[in-house]
C-alpha cells in the first residue's frame, strides 16, 4: 500500500454493529447517512490490518462495499461484510473479512473460469501433487479450518466414481477458512496475530494452488 495508515489496534465493536445494522436497512439512503461510520469504523481499520500484515504477505486488495446486482435476484446495493485478498487478482490468495458475526479468516481459490478448475481437477488426479494437497488439507482440517467451496454431487465428467481423491475431485473451488467470532480480543491488536497466523497456517495450500492453479 502506498499510503501509511496508523498502527492497527483491532475492530471495534460499532464495525459488526455497522453491519447488523446495514442487514435491515440495505439502502443507499442508509449507507449514505453512516458512511462516515463506515469509513472510521471498518474501512480504515482493515486497511491498517493489511498494511500489518504487507511486508510478510503481500498488498492486499480491499473489496469494493457495493454489490454488483447486475445478475442478482438481490437487489441490495452494499454488502454486509467487508473483506480483502492477498494473492493473484480476486480468485486465488489469502482471505480476511469483518462482519455482524465478527472474524473471518482464510484462503484458497474461486472458480472464476473454468480453467482454473481443470488445472485443480488435473493436479489433484496426478499422484504426486494430489497426495500432497491431501495432506495439507488433512492438516488444516486437524487445525479446525473449515473447507468451502463449490461442489459437483457425483463424479465430475472424466473422473471415476471411486477416484481415491473423489471427495477433493468433485470441488469446483475450494477455500478453508476459521470463523472466530466477536472476541473481546477483536477490538484489540490481537486480531492481527490471529489473522497472521491464520494465513501461515494456510501458506501451504496457498503455494500449492499457486504452483498448480495459479498458473497459465
Amino acid at each position: 500500500m502506498s499510503t501509511p495508515f496508523p498502527t492497527f489496534s483491532g475492530f471495534p465493536q460499532s464495525a459488526l454493529s455497522f453491519y447488523a445494522e446495514l442487514e435491515e436497512h440495505n439502502s443507499r439512503d442508509w449507507w449514505l447517512a453512516h458512511k462516515d461510520a463506515y469509513e472510521r469504523d471498518v474501512r480504515e481499520p482493515m486497511l491498517a490490518l493489511l498494511d500489518g500484515l504487507e511486508d510478510e504477505f503481500g498488498e492486499a486488495r480491499l473489496f469494493r462495499p457495493n454489490r454488483d446486482v447486475r445478475f442478482s435476484a438481490d437487489k441490495s446495493p452494499y454488502k454486509t461484510h467487508q473483506g480483502a485478498l492477498v494473492g493473484s487478482g480476486t480468485v486465488l490468495g489469502y482471505y480476511v473479512q469483518v462482519s455482524a458475526d465478527g472474524l473471518r479468516a482464510g484462503g484458497g481459490f474461486r472458480a472464476a473460469d473454468p480453467g482454473l478448475t481443470a488445472r485443480f481437477r488435473s493436479a489433484v488426479d496426478a499422484p504426486s501433487s494430489g497426495l500432497r494437497l491431501e495432506e495439507v488439507l488433512g492438516a488444516l482440517r486437524r487445525s479446525r479450518f473449515e473447507l468451502l467451496g463449490e461442489k459437483v454431487k457425483t463424479a465430475p465428467r472424466g473422473y471415476a466414481a471411486d477416484h481415491p481423491r473423489i471427495d477433493t475431485l468433485r470441488h469446483k473451488e475450494l477455500m478453508v477458512v476459521r470463523d472466530f467470532g466477536a472476541p473481546a480480543w477483536l477490538s484489540t491488536r490481537r486480531a492481527l496475530t490471529m489473522v497472521r497466523d491464520t494465513w501461515r497456517a494456510v501458506r501451504p495450500l496457498a503455494d500449492w494452488l499457486q504452483e498448480h492453479v495459479g498458473a497459465d
